[in-house]
């Protein structure tokens, strides 16, 4: 599975960071997790670029995660890609709805296919061609955590390795022992300790989440950054350090490497 990076910014633009997009790749098949604003430039400099993303998969639906859902069916509809399909939590498919009712013309430009998947309910979905298993976070609107693998990659004596993503979400210890047996997992790490802040995590409660946690994962990577990141990335990791001694590392826009 190759994971690629597009966006690892939030509400806030810096300049150096789109807002949150991640995309999968594995035997031929591909994922789009989010598509803020600025993930349909960012896919136009990718092989796979936006002719090739036939199906994106939702976090939550706060405006730095779905701002290109239209662009990206309007890039699609004039390359002459004639479908596209959106997961995401219950009330997805009322989200696009209403999105269209604005803009009209892109009415029936495409075929959409459009579906919610629940989540807390042990039940794995299938998803492009991945396997998918989604937890609810702590957030200010309802929001999905995601584990992805994809049969391509298991060896048949061992299962295939798991990408989580954790979307938009306060640090527990339960969403981190969700994660138990990721190989590399993408866990938003909005503001630095200093910060006052809710529906968002902190190094200071991350550390503390997975210290707590019982869950062992190989990699994490912070995303969903906020301006106000820029500048002390050291004293965060140092951090999660405090009580977390785990591979921590930054995310950062174009970041693209193999799971194996």
């Amino acid at each position: 599975m190759r994971v690629t990076f597009l966006g690892t910014g939030s509400a806030m633009p810096t300049g150096e960071r789109f807002q949150t997009g991640i995309l999968l790749e594995a035997a031929g098949d591909r994922l789009l997790i989010d598509c803020g604003s600025g993930v349909l430039h960012a896919l136009a400099t990718t092989e796979a670029g936006y002719e090739g993303i036939d199906t994106v998969l939702l976090t939550h639906h706060h405006l730095d995660h779905v701002a290109d859902l239209l662009p990206l069916m309007k890039a699609r509809w004039l390359a002459g890609e004639e479908s596209l399909e959106i997961v995401g939590p219950p009330g997805t498919p009322d989200l696009v709805d209403d999105l269209l009712s604005v803009h009209e013309y892109m009415q029936d430009r495409i075929d959409l296919t459009l579906r919610g998947v629940g989540a807390d309910t042990d039940e794995s979905f299938d998803v492009a061609g991945f396997t998918g298993e989604a937890m609810e976070t702590r957030h200010s609107l309802p929001c999905n955590a995601y584990r992805l693998s994809h049969s391509a990659d298991g060896d048949g004596e061992t299962d295939p390795p798991v990408f989580g993503f954790s979307g938009d979400s306060e640090a527990f210890p339960e969403l981190v022992t969700f994660f138990d047996g990721a190989a590399v997992l993408a866990h938003d790490c909005s503001f630095p300790d200093d910060v006052d802040v809710s529906n968002h995590p902190t190094p200071d409660s991350l550390g503390e989440a997975f210290a707590t946690a019982d869950a062992d994962i190989g990699r994490v990577y912070l995303t969903h950054l906020y301006p106000h990141t820029e500048g002390h990335h050291e004293e965060m990791l140092d951090s999660v350090a405090e009580r977390y001694d785990g591979d921590v590392r930054f995310a950062r826009d174009g970041l693209s490497f193999e799971i194996r």
